[in-house]
Parts: C-alpha cells; sequence; structure tokens
C-alpha cells in the first residue's frame, strides 16, 4: 500500500493541485509531522517532492520535520509545481522569486501560500 506521502508526492509531481492539497489535509490529521516515515517504493523525484513538501507542511504547522527530510537533496531540474507556470512567465517567475524555502532549496517552485491553508 502507498503511503500518504508517498501518494501526496506522486500528486504533486502530477500537478493535480485538488488531489495535493487533499492528501496534505489528510496528511497533517492522520499523525503527527514528526513521526512520519520515509517513503520506501518513491522513485528519486518523488522522495525530493516528499521530503520538500513535508517540510514545508510541518514548517506551516510549527512542528519540526522528520529527520528523514534532511538527508534529501534536490531535483536535477527546476519543477513548477502549478501547470500553468509552464505557459505563464509571469506566474514561473514570481513562483521561482517567492516559493516558500523548504521547496525553492530543491528546485521545487510554487506560489508563497501553497498549501497555507492546509
Amino acid at each position: 500500500m502507498i503511503s500518504l506521502v508517498e501518494q501526496l508526492a506522486n500528486a504533486a509531481l502530477a500537478r493535480d493541485a485538488l488531489k495535493v492539497r487533499s492528501l496534505a489535509q489528510d496528511l497533517v490529521r492522520s499523525s503527527p509531522l514528526s513521526s512520519l516515515e520515509r517513503p520506501i517504493n518513491s522513485s528519486p523525484e518523488a522522495l525530493i517532492v516528499a521530503a520538500a513538501l513535508v517540510e514545508l507542511l510541518a514548517f506551516r504547522n510549527h512542528v519540526p520535520s522528520p529527520s528523514w527530510t534532511d538527508k534529501v537533496g534536490g531535483l536535477e531540474s527546476p519543477f513548477h509545481l502549478l501547470n500553468a507556470a509552464e505557459s505563464m512567465p509571469r506566474l514561473r517567475a514570481w513562483c521561482e522569486a517567492e516559493s516558500p524555502e523548504p521547496l525553492r532549496r530543491r528546485k521545487l517552485f510554487a506560489p508563497p501560500d501553497y498549501l497555507s491553508e492546509v
């Protein structure tokens, strides 16, 4: 069975914003973020996205992130979590400049309020 963390990362890689939001809400409600286990069956890209999103959710909820997230690096190429950023240069530039730090340091880009209402 795929964990909620893995489902969240896969939804983000698919740029399925509605599913990402729903899964993020489920994840925050399911267990303490600081005790989430490292995804086992994820691709390297999904693991990076999972670490970034878990860190972001932990930061937004004022709790420590799991220790495994510190050991996960970044993507080789930039990835925009919003589909529209691919075709809208100003949105893309805004996301690249203002993306939350846990995302930006792993070359993931989204608006500054990404998942702020979870």
